[in-house]
């Protein structure tokens, strides 16, 4: 089985500073972590692959410096990474994103499943795993929490809801965005980070790529951001204290003061 693996290099802080201009993260000069949620979707896959054979496929689009995170699930057993890089990337949203990862994916030729992470940390959009998955014209399942049954012509998933859970068939080629109660992520093996050191990491640019340019990066982004904040602190409040009749007049004499409620 080819299973995919799209994971993302993301900020390992919180302390992140946003280019007044393009309304983009600033990167440079921070540490950068691969997506937690990306890691349960590697180890996801790994395990599929100890379950029915085949091939692992790790596929990021950043800068250079993204190939530290293909190293990262190399390290944990991943087969192969593969980079998408190139200028013309820069500034893409969410649309541009998923655009340009489903057209990287078509040249690595021939592939059964796509696996994602539910979300990325430092956008908590959750659209370009099903954003890649309308691109390329297959099915997908969100939030799965449980792989139940897997062939080579389709899988039946545990799909994570408010109130429980659904059990989907879906036929394959297809995606999934998997959530983290899923797995636990194993730990990198001194074994895989010595071939993670030395693996060799595919780039890939926009001339290799069949793309409409025009649909590339920030000038191919449907939306962009066009102001970026962090709120105010909220000041002041009341603390009350006291027995539980006392609390209770308190806070129902605010709320009638306040309008909320007559």
């Amino acid at each position: 089985m080819n299973i995919v693996v799209c994971i993302k290099q993301v900020p390992g802080t919180t302390q992140v500073k946003i280019n007044p201009e393009t309304g983009t993260l600033i990167r440079d000069g921070v540490e950068a972590v691969v997506n937690p949620f990306d890691e349960y979707a590697i180890e996801e896959a790994l395990r599929i692959k100890e379950r029915v054979g085949g091939v692992v496929k790790v596929i990021t689009m950043g800068p250079p410096q993204a190939e530290n995170a293909l190293r990262s699930a190399i390290a944990m057993g991943a087969d192969e990474g593969y980079l998408i890089s190139d200028r013309a990337f820069a500034g893409s949203d969410t649309w541009a994103t998923s655009y340009t990862l489903s057209n990287g994916i078509k040249t690595l030729g021939q592939f059964d499943l796509i696996i994602c992470g539910k979300q990325a940390i430092d956008g908590d959009t959750a659209q370009v795993g099903p954003g890649v998955a309308e691109m390329l014209g297959i099915p997908y399942v969100a939030w799965v929490r449980k792989v139940d049954e897997i062939t080579d012509s389709h899988m039946k998933v545990e799909r994570l809801m408010e109130e429980g859970y659904d059990i989907i068939e879906m036929p394959l080629p297809g995606l999934i965005t998997v959530v983290k109660e899923i797995n636990t992520p194993r730990m990198a093996s001194l074994r895989g980070k010595m071939k993670a050191k030395s693996a060799k990491i595919n780039m890939i640019n926009a001339s290799m790529m069949d793309v409409d340019t025009k649909k590339l990066g920030l000038k191919g982004s449907p939306t962009q951001v066009l102001r970026s904040f962090v709120p105010e602190r909220k000041t002041g409040g009341e603390k009350i204290s006291g027995e539980v009749p006392v609390l209770v007049d308190k806070i129902t004499s605010t709320i009638l003061d306040l309008g909320v409620i007559k």
